[in-house]
């Protein structure tokens, strides 16, 4: 997850005095404003439980005033130390610092501790309400939803809860996956509108655990719902003859055989975000994007009007990084940045490994950009956790987020090393295209519908050629 400090301001205290706020924003929103003071008894804690040479440095006190060039060295070095901080893989996850992050949260928004119902949404549209306190963290959440449908601890794993914006149209947008360190009843009545939601969806890539959450009853009814929601938003491809076939399994009530059909669509379990900007194959290409199967999946409109598709592999991806960077609202001025009149600019790149010994950074700006992210992350975790042959039960409950780095004036998120050295017996890379290298795209025709794209298969990548510990 992204942590910054943007802004600072000038509050009252309750003896009438003023003192300075730090405003802790996570993904470009504001989670909570801090004074000084708390994250200097939060440093002292970390520092007493884990020991000073494990945490990062933390700007010193000041005897008098700061003046405003002070507060905003002091912005900066707190700023750094958040993001040390959360990317430190003991103290980034640690209870003690997510404690603080929700109790920092609570405050800001002034919302006292109370027992209240809370909506849940389904992806058939169905909402589940839960009585939970304002208090409770995202693990209490979806335990208490788990809870009132009836779903076996061992499956809670599987699923997540999202925070998502749903348009005019009937659009969805996931706005981010909700993390151990907020309260949703807090994350979502604090924005203030009634476009967004918390939406349960399973939280795994590889189909191949579909069978663990349809041997149950209630996984069976939610994975079901799931894939006839993203059938009927065009996420999921279906020609004419697939729809008929599909159409008439769920006539039948047959939920199961449904679902194994929708399992050899094209796209099935894929996360679709809003049409965004990409530099690949060239600057300034529109793009939809998708996220599934261990790919990303471009959909790219070129500047002439030409439409392409193609997709790039997680596996040879060298790292990514998420960036953030303020930019001026356009309004008739060329006055610099301020907190009331800039934006948040994000990008994902990502190093791929375009044919053997050449890598190249593809980016793509858009405002999902960290959950793009997220979703990368989760699918290196699984693929990590299959490799050596671990459970993925125990992973999906504990999985957690890429790090952060700064570097210069932006602020980055970035992946671990990916995967180890390849199967040889593996299939090598088949060059489909000598101006984008490994990277298949090709064209389809602008006029071809979600019921009709049975001339549109592609190829991707499936091999690991070229990427060993050395290399990451």
């Amino acid at each position: 997850m992204h942590f910054s400090i943007p802004e600072t301001e000038v509050r009252s205290g309750e003896n009438g005095s003023t003192y300075v706020a730090y405003n802790i924003h996570v993904n470009g929103v504001l989670h909570c404003r801090v004074r000084y003071s708390q994250l200097l008894g939060l440093h002292e804690q970390i520092k007493k439980e884990y020991g000073s040479n494990v945490v990062p440095a933390f700007p010193p006190k000041k005897i008098f005033t700061l003046t405003p060039a002070e507060v905003e060295q002091r912005r900066e070095q707190l700023e750094k130390y958040m993001q040390a901080v959360r990317q430190d893989p003991l103290l980034g996850t640690s209870e003690m610092f997510n404690s603080f992050l929700r109790k920092a949260q609570q405050e800001t928004q002034q919302i006292p501790t109370e027992e209240v119902a809370l909506d849940i949404c389904l992806s058939n549209g169905q909402k589940v309400t839960v009585n939970i306190l304002t208090s409770d963290q995202t693990e209490d959440v979806l335990d208490a939803v788990a809870t009132k449908l009836d779903l076996p601890d061992d499956l809670v794993g599987y699923f997540s809860l999202f925070l998502v914006r749903e348009g005019v149209d009937e659009g969805l947008t996931f706005v981010r996956k909700l993390q151990e360190f907020e309260l949703p009843y807090v994350s979502i009545t604090s924005l203030r509108s009634s476009e967004f939601h918390i939406l349960l969806r399973k939280s795994y890539w590889d189909m191949a655990y579909d069978g663990d959450v349809m041997d149950n009853r209630v996984g069976l009814n939610l994975l079901y719902a799931q894939t006839v929601s993203d059938i009927e938003r065009g996420w999921i491809l279906v020609n004419k003859d697939q729809h008929r076939q599909l159409k008439s399994l769920q006539e039948k009530g047959s939920k199961k055989e449904f679902i194994h059909l929708g399992q050899t669509l094209k796209y099935y379990g894929y996360i679709k975000f809003d049409p965004c900007i990409t530099d690949f194959p060239e600057k300034g290409c529109q793009v939809i994007v998708s996220a599934g199967n261990n790919e990303l999946n471009f959909h790219v409109k070129l500047p002439n009007e030409q439409i392409k598709e193609g997709s790039f592999k997680v596996t040879r991806m060298r790292c990514w990084r998420v960036t953030s960077s303020q930019v001026p609202i356009a309004n008739g001025t060329t006055n610099p940045c301020s907190a009331s009149k800039c934006d948040v600019k994000l990008e994902l790149a990502f190093e791929y490994l375009m044919s053997k010994d050449r890598l190249q950074w593809v980016t793509i700006t858009s405002q999902q950009a960290i959950m793009m992210s997220i979703c990368l992350q989760s699918m290196v975790d699984e693929l990590m956790v299959k490799k050596s042959g671990g459970s993925i039960k125990k992973m999906l409950r504990k999985r957690h987020n890429g790090s952060i780095h700064r570097s210069d004036s932006q602020q980055a998120v970035k992946s671990p090393p990916l995967l180890d050295s390849p199967d040889p017996n593996r299939e090598q890379i088949v060059k489909l295209s000598t101006k984008l290298s490994s990277v298949s795209l090709r064209g389809i025709s602008a006029s071809n519908s979600a019921n009709d794209i049975s001339g549109n298969d592609f190829h991707g990548n499936y091999a690991f050629e070229g990427i060993g510990d050395d290399d990451l």
